[in-house]
């Protein structure tokens, strides 16, 4: 899968490791409503180029796993700082 790899020279491989860092600080970062988002961005960071197959539960299945994330955070995070604005998407 990342035979790729192999053929790219010193310079191209610190570049890709650099774009890929990139991408994976993006993806941390994000705060606020943005860590409940789907993140094909990330995705696209892979050299194979394919259509996600996802699944979504029924709403109050995703509602109950929304919740359970939510409590998750305040169990890992007890003291980040709260994001109290409304998502306007």
């Amino acid at each position: 899968m990342d035979d790729d790899l192999e053929s790219l020279d010193r310079d191209a491989l610190i570049a890709e490791v650099k774009k890929l860092r990139a991408g994976i600080r993006q993806h941390r970062d994000a705060t606020g409503h943005e860590l409940c988002w789907h993140h094909p961005d990330l995705w696209d960071l892979l050299p194979e180029k394919t259509e996600p197959s996802i699944a979504v539960p029924p709403w109050p299945k995703f509602m109950r796993g929304c919740i359970h994330y939510r409590q998750s955070l305040d169990k890992q995070a007890p003291g980040a700082p709260v994001h109290d604005k409304e998502f306007n998407g």
